[in-house]
C-alpha cells in the first residue's frame, strides 16, 4: 500500500479522500485544509485520518510517499514542486498548473528526482472513453473525421479561471489520449456575464494536420445539463452521452460514399449516404476516480510513468494557453507550440 495524503478539502478533495480510502492499494494518512471546520466536517466517517491546516505536517512526514493536490489551479505549481522538493510523488487536479511554464518545471523537476506526476483527467479513466478508445484502436471507425462536443451546466462559476479552463480541459484530456494526432492551432471565441473578465461560454476548435477537426462548447450559463460528444469517422459514427444510465455509447454505422462518374465536372463526384445498424456496447462501470487512486498507487510501485503524466496534461496546458491567446485576440487562430 502506497501511504497518501489529500491537500484541500473543497470541491473535489473529499471525492479523493474518499476513494483513497477505498482503494485497496493506498493507505491515507492525512488529509490538509485551511478551513478547520471544513476538514473536520470532510473526516468525520474516517476518524484514522490526520488533520492538519498546515502543508508542512504533510511535507515533512517521510512517511508520507504521495500527496494528492485538490487545491485552485493557482496554487498547483508551489504546493507540487514543494512536494517533488521532498521527494513525494504527486497527483494533481486538472489543469495540472496555471501556465506551461510551470508545467514544464514540475514535468522537468519529477525526472529529476525520479518521482511520478501524475494529472488527475478523471473522464480517461470512466468505462465509456477507455471503450471508446479500444473502438478507435480497433480501426473500426476508420479515419477519424471529427469530434463535437457539448458540455454545459448552470455554474459552477470559478472565481479564478475561466469556462475554457474549466470545462474544455475535460475535453482537450479526452482527444489527447483518443488520438493519436496532435492539434497544430486553436481558434476559440467567449463571452463573459457575471461582471468580470472571466469567460462563462465559450466555442474552442482545434485544427489538426490533415482534415480532422475538434470542436467545444463549454457554458456555465445553461438551462440545462448536457454532456455529449460526436465522434466522426470515415466507417462509422460514435454518439456519447454521459448522462444517460444506459446505453452511454452508441456506435452507428452510417457515413456517406463518394463515386465518380463519366459526366461533365459538375456532377463528376457524387455522394451517398450509408444508414446500417447501432450498436450500444457494454461498458465498465468502475468509479473513474477510483481507478485514479488505483492507477497513481501502481505507477509508483511499478515504477512506470501513469497513463496521465505530466507530459499529457502538458499538452493539454499548451493548448490551454493558445486558447486564450485567441480569445485576446478575438477568434484569431494561435499555432499550438511544441518543444
Amino acid at each position: 500500500m502506497v501511504n497518501t495524503a489529500v491537500i484541500g478539502c473543497g470541491y473535489w478533495g473529499p471525492n479523493l479522500i474518499r476513494n483513497f480510502m477505498t482503494c485497496p492499494e493506498t493507505n491515507l494518512l492525512w488529509a490538509c485544509d485551511l478551513d478547520p471546520e471544513r476538514l473536520n466536517r470532510v473526516l468525520a466517517p474516517f476518524p484514522s485520518v490526520r488533520k492538519t491546516t498546515d502543508v508542512a505536517d504533510i511535507l515533512e512526514d517521510d512517511q508520507v510517499e504521495a500527496v494528492a493536490i485538490a487545491t485552485p489551479v493557482g496554487t498547483h505549481y508551489l504546493l507540487a514542486k514543494a512536494a517533488l522538493e521532498k521527494g513525494k510523488h504527486v497527483l494533481l487536479e486538472k489543469p495540472l498548473a496555471a501556465s506551461v511554464a510551470q508545467g514544464s518545471e514540475l514535468v522537468a523537476l519529477a525526472a529529476k528526482k525520479g518521482l511520478r506526476l501524475m494529472c488527475d483527467h478523471t473522464f480517461c479513466y470512466t468505462g465509456a472513453v477507455r471503450k471508446i478508445k479500444q473502438i478507435i484502436d480497433a480501426g473500426e471507425l476508420g479515419e477519424i473525421l471529427y469530434f463535437d462536443s457539448i458540455r454545459i451546466n448552470l455554474g459552477l462559476f470559478q472565481s479564478d479561471v475561466n469556462v475554457i479552463w474549466d470545462l474544455a480541459t475535460h475535453d482537450l484530456a479526452i482527444v489527447d489520449f483518443l488520438l493519436p494526432e496532435r492539434p497544430i492551432q486553436v481558434s476559440a471565441h467567449g463571452v463573459a456575464h457575471a461582471g468580470n473578465s472571466i469567460e462563462n461560454i465559450a466555442y474552442v476548435t482545434l485544427t489538426y494536420p490533415g482534415n480532422l477537426i475538434a470542436h467545444f462548447h463549454v457554458n456555465w450559463l445553461s438551462p440545462v445539463k448536457i454532456r455529449k460528444t460526436l465522434i466522426g469517422g470515415s466507417k462509422k459514427m460514435i454518439e456519447w452521452n454521459d448522462l444517460v444510465p444506459a446505453e452511454k455509447i452508441k456506435v452507428y454505422d452510417r457515413g456517406i460514399e463518394l463515386s465518380s462518374t463519366e459526366q461533365d465536372q459538375k456532377s463528376r463526384l457524387m455522394v451517398s449516404y450509408r444508414c446500417g445498424d447501432i450498436h450500444s456496447p457494454q461498458i465498465d462501470g468502475a468509479e473513474a476516480l477510483l481507478l485514479v487512486a488505483k492507477e497513481f498507487a501502481d505507477c509508483i510501485t511499478e515504477k512506470r510513468p501513469p497513463l496521465t503524466d505530466g507530459h499529457s496534461a502538458l499538452r493539454v496546458l499548451r493548448v490551454l494557453e493558445a486558447a486564450e491567446r485567441s480569445l485576446k485576440a478575438d477568434g484569431a487562430n494561435v499555432r499550438i507550440e511544441y518543444p
